[in-house]
């Protein structure tokens, strides 16, 4: 699968109209046999992520984002599923509390970034900031536009730091988002995850996908770039991202510590 398709090019502008939430990149596997091969993804995913850990150099910042109903909950559960809790943080970020309030925006999100040899997911993350506080003008257009070059200059931070970024935008329809809508109010399983605001920020579906179209042409750079992820279909979200996650870390040439000296001598009794 080659990954640079769904990677949002730097500095060039994006509509996401151009993106096909349907799309399986001509695979021609269908939902049967993504189940077969996930797996082994899975597992080799969890072998990467034990050799972060154990070798403690890297550390990696995995930020998830989409629309209400879009998956975010799903990728965590069901790509991340084989990785060590030991080694890994879901962190998430809803409205912010009083006390962060009384800080910057991004006093709350440095705290929660990786440390040596740990992954980090963010499900939803300081893009709330460029996004939600966007779209119902929470602060004035000349504070959230600057926060742009803000979190380009945090993130360049991160990285500079050794810290690898991957963004996934889980890009679905709207009438993909109707129908999972429906699904959470119909099935008694899923009703706790449905509230009644979800149908307000529905009615601003225009304003969000302006929203994101913004986020992610300013803010893909070379050292954090974007990846638009089609989303309607759960079985080919999660093998794109497993791929880029799994590619991700072989590039790091990650390896196992020098095992302590004369090993081979020592006898358990």
């Amino acid at each position: 699968m080659d990954i640079e398709r769904f990677r949002v090019p730097h500095a060039k502008g994006v509509r996401l109209a151009d993106w096909d939430p349907d799309s399986t990149d001509g695979s021609k596997l269908d939902k049967k046999g993504a189940a077969e091969q996930l797996p082994a993804l899975n597992d080799r995913l969890g072998e990467l992520q034990q050799l972060l850990y154990a070798e403690s150099k890297h550390k990696v910042l995995v930020v998830l984002q989409g629309m209400d109903t879009s998956g975010k909950d799903g990728t965590i559960k069901h790509v991340f599923r084989t990785v060590n809790p030991l080694g890994v943080k879901v962190a998430n970020f809803k409205r912010p509390n009083d006390t962060e309030l009384a800080h910057d925006y991004l006093w709350r999100v440095h705290a929660n970034t990786p440390g040596a040899g740990h992954l980090t997911i963010f499900n939803r993350s300081h893009y709330e900031d460029v996004l939600v506080v966007r779209v119902h003008d929470l602060v004035p257009e000349a504070v959230w536009s600057r926060r742009y070059a803000h979190i380009n200059d945090f993130e360049r931070l991160l990285t500079d730091e050794g810290t690898v970024v991957i963004k996934l935008f889980l890009h679905i329809s709207k009438d993909e988002q109707k129908q999972r809508l429906q699904e959470r109010l119909d099935n008694p399983a899923k009703q706790w995850k449905f509230e009644h605001g979800d149908i307000d920020e529905r009615k601003l579906w225009d304003e969000y996908q302006v929203a994101y179209e913004a986020a992610l042409e300013q803010t893909s750079t070379e050292h954090a770039p974007w990846y638009v992820i089609p989303a309607n279909k759960k079985w080919f979200r999660n093998l794109l991202i497993s791929t880029i996650l799994i590619d991700t870390l072989e590039g790091l040439d990650m390896h196992y510590p020098d095992p302590s000296p004369d090993l081979e001598k020592l006898k358990i009794d």
